[in-house]
């Protein structure tokens, strides 16, 4: 798919604070994309840049070859669905989905059946004549999403659009919000600061923060190969290890001697040199426990440690390993078909372990 949505090297600034710091993004028309960070992170001041409701400093916002940058909101083929819903309380559904038609002076019929189409795809034609008072929370985000995609924008910018809802109805929102993108195939920006929504709704995601841009990634690469350690930390978790270098090899491995943990091999995301101090990344549920050893057939890192610390989470259950100065997270999965697969308790001896494959390189300091 060719770029559709070009955001070109552009940076924003509120006093001495610099938002947004020449940022670069390419999005493919009807992909949903995704700006994920913390707070401050610049995210949603980008979201504004391409709503026009501020002007960057530097740079350019293309939409379909045509230069957006100068064009105030209301002239961009652009809507915006807002965290607060920004419904009329005094109008009915129907009247609040209607009020873009009306102000592009649509006719009678253009309305009735813009509406109405609206309506059957948020499923709320039997909510039309309520008002948004008589709805619920996610009622009314539906609502919003509606009267943002009546007028057909060629961009729907969603702002935190789920951050007022409780866990539950998020869950179920992002069902609805994936099955409308699916049937309208308008292209999506989605700002959001959690990560299983992000991870959930998008094709790709632009993790963001300090104004920049880490990384840009489809969320299975984001999480399996992340290339930094704020985005390591950022989406899900991580144990991290520092060490050095000793031994490359060929097929994109490095062999990383750390303190107290011997000389696991990793992949190396990278050229490295030898003696290079490195930064190391394994997911707590690619850790796996033995009473002993396991085999090194396949090149398995290993190393032993003690079980100080587990916590239950239903599905799964999380270890707290001491193994020297270190302190190593490792997730187990509960399930009776899990063969093999033991539940230490505290003060158990066990060996942890994981293959080159599952631990990466995610920060070479000094530079990456």
């Amino acid at each position: 798919m060719s770029d559709f949505l070009v955001i070109d090297h552009v940076s924003k600034s509120f006093g001495s604070l610099r938002a947004v710091d020449d940022v670069s993004l390419a999005v493919s028309q009807g992909e949903a994309f995704s700006l994920l960070g913390p707070s401050g992170c610049g995210k949603t001041t980008l979201l504004r840049m391409l709503a026009g409701f501020e002007r960057p400093d530097s740079g350019r916002i293309l939409l379909g070859g045509q230069d957006l940058t100068a064009l105030p909101p209301e002239q961009r083929p652009v809507n915006t669905v807002f965290q607060n819903y920004a419904l009329f309380p005094h109008l009915s559904v129907w009247e609040n989905i209607a009020f873009g038609l009306r102000m592009s002076r649509r006719s009678r019929e253009e309305i009735r059946s813009g509406v109405d189409r609206m309506l059957e795809l948020v499923r709320l034609s039997e909510h039309a004549r309520k008002r948004p008072a008589q709805l619920s929370g996610g009622q009314r985000q539906r609502v919003a999403i509606a009267r943002a995609l009546v007028n057909r924008p060629q961009v729907l910018l969603l702002d935190e659009p789920l951050a007022a809802l409780d866990l539950k109805l998020r869950q179920h929102m992002l069902l609805e919000l994936n099955a409308i993108h699916e049937q309208v195939g308008t292209t999506f920006i989605y700002v959001t600061h959690d990560q299983g929504e992000a991870m959930s709704l998008s094709d790709r995601i632009a993790v963001m923060n300090a104004g920049k841009v880490e990384q840009v990634d489809a969320p299975e690469a984001l999480y399996e190969s992340p290339r930094s350690s704020f985005v390591a930390t950022f989406i899900g978790d991580a144990n991290f290890f520092t060490g050095t270098a000793v031994e490359l090899q060929h097929e994109g491995y490095v062999r990383v001697m750390i303190e107290g943990l011997g000389s696991p091999l990793v992949i190396s995301n990278g050229a490295v040199s030898s003696n290079r101090t490195l930064r190391l990344m394994v997911r707590p549920e690619k850790i796996s426990l033995t009473l002993n050893r396991p085999s090194s057939g396949e090149r398995v890192n290993a190393f032993p440690g003690i079980v100080e610390d587990i916590a239950y989470f239903g599905p799964h259950t999380r270890y707290r390993i001491r193994a020297g100065e270190h302190r190593v997270m490792a997730q187990i999965q509960r399930s009776r078909f899990n063969g093999g697969v033991i539940e230490p308790a505290l003060g158990t001896e066990v060996w942890m372990s994981f293959h080159p494959d599952e631990g990466r390189v995610v920060t070479l300091e000094g530079g990456a």
